[in-house]
């Protein structure tokens, strides 16, 4: 089992004390979790909801997953400055302030009714919630035993889970049920696209009030151990390290592929092969989805205490991989059940990938974790790809796209992630600092 770099907490505690304080830490920062994983997911019902009101292809209406995700390919190696600067804890603060801004921008891209700005308040709102993944994923891998880092991460990823399961069924009561089960180009102008305005201004005020109250929780100082002994000495970058390497891939094809995946359920579902359904009937089901990564996830938690993180890391792609083949190859309730099934299969990938990236980084955790979240653009390609190829090919084939980001996953969980230096080719010719 991999594990994380030692760390130091200071001021030093002991004994129960110290235990307290990092269940009092950790039951703050899992807050950050729920929210962000609540704003991402409304992504999945604005998606066919924008989609339907300015009548765009799906690889126009990815672009909603383009501008979000690409966030964190543009803002997380900044944030991760930021936050090596700040602290974990002013850096949260600052991206729950940069967030609030980017929901409140809902409300004039809505009264103009113009795709262009939703997509910037999109982007806006991405850069904030980049910003607190880029403090909070660490802070809770290296908060306690560094045998229990993946548990511990997929703990609070399960609450992230809980977000994107309530997401769907209100998202689905508030904005889609707004749309009738057909839109035309004629219908599509006499909507009212001001449906997403109160979702989002709440979003907003919500975020101010949770960075109020997180300004006043105490959490504790972290300092890093040196990097594994087993570091080139002076090269001073993260790069050196190949499972790290290799690990941005992974949560490159992880997040491409459960994006792509829970954007598209409600497209898919009202497939007449698949089972018809209305945008309303479609969105309740991706609900489902996320509640089985969530399930997954609060399991996940006491499984990687038994078992060695990598080899569940590749169960699970195996069994990801079985379920979209079968979804691609059947119809009706098997094909909606095989596909929302898969949710199940992504709950532990994040966090397993993720503490098995920054095992042994030491100083580098910092620089890593923005690395491993400008990865995250992968929410961005894969489902932008997913699009052109559904377009052109139909959505049922645009799957095989996620078969193929799951079969590099299971190769990361059986070989990729093991923890030994990148060769020279592999190291990063620009030196981060």
């Amino acid at each position: 089992m991999a594990s994380v770099s030692p760390t130091l907490i200071t001021p030093p505690a002991a004994g129960a004390d110290t235990q307290q304080r990092y269940t009092s830490a950790l039951s703050a920062v899992t807050t950050l979790f729920f929210l962000w994983g609540f704003i991402t997911c409304l992504n999945d019902i604005l998606i066919p909801y924008l989609k339907a009101i300015f009548q765009l292809s799906f690889a126009q209406a990815n672009l909603i997953n383009g501008c979000f995700f690409g966030a964190y390919f543009l803002m997380s190696i900044p944030a991760g400055k930021l936050v090596a600067r700040v602290g974990y804890k002013r850096g949260m603060l600052v991206g729950f302030a940069v967030a609030a801004v980017g929901a409140y921008l809902f409300y004039p891209a809505a009264a103009h009714r113009a795709y262009g700005l939703f997509l910037g308040a999109l982007f806006v709102l991405a850069s904030g919630i980049t910003i607190l993944q880029v403090a909070a994923n660490p802070y809770v891998a290296i908060l306690g035993p560094a045998k229990s880092a993946s548990a511990r991460l997929t703990l609070t990823q399960a609450f992230n889970s809980l977000g994107t399961f309530l997401a769907p069924l209100l998202g689905s009561a508030l904005i889609l049920s707004k749309l009738p089960k057909t839109v035309d180009a004629a219908s599509a102008a006499s909507i009212d696209v001001t449906a997403v305005q109160v979702p989002y201004l709440i979003i907003g005020t919500v975020l101010l009030v949770i960075s109020l109250l997180l300004s006043r929780v105490h959490l504790p100082q972290i300092t890093h151990a040196p990097a594994a002994a087993s570091a080139a000495p002076g090269t001073g970058s993260p790069w050196q390290y190949r499972h790290l390497v290799l690990g941005v891939v992974g949560i490159f094809a992880y997040v491409g592929a459960e994006v792509a995946i829970g954007s598209h359920i409600v497209n898919y579902l009202a497939l007449p092969d698949v089972l018809g359904l209305s945008p309303a009937a479609a969105g309740q089901q991706v609900a489902k989805y996320w509640f089985a990564a969530m399930l997954g996830r609060f399991a996940g938690a006491y499984l990687l205490n038994k078992f060695a993180p990598a080899k569940l890391l590749a169960f699970n792609a195996a069994g990801a991989i079985a379920l979209v083949l079968l979804s691609i190859n059947s119809s009706g309730a098997l094909a909606m059940w095989s596909l929302l099934a898969v949710g199940l299969m992504n709950s532990l990938m994040f966090s397993t990938i993720f503490t098995l990236a920054v095992a042994g980084l030491g100083r580098h955790t910092e620089q890593a974790s923005g690395l491993l979240c400008t990865a995250i653009v992968g929410g961005a390609v894969v489902p932008l790809l997913f699009g052109v190829v559904a377009d052109h090919q139909g959505l049922r084939l645009a799957l095989l796209l996620p078969v193929l980001c799951y079969g590099y996953i299971l190769w990361y969980g059986l070989r990729g992630s093991k923890n030994v230096l990148a060769p020279p080719e592999m190291l990063n010719p620009g030196n981060i600092s």
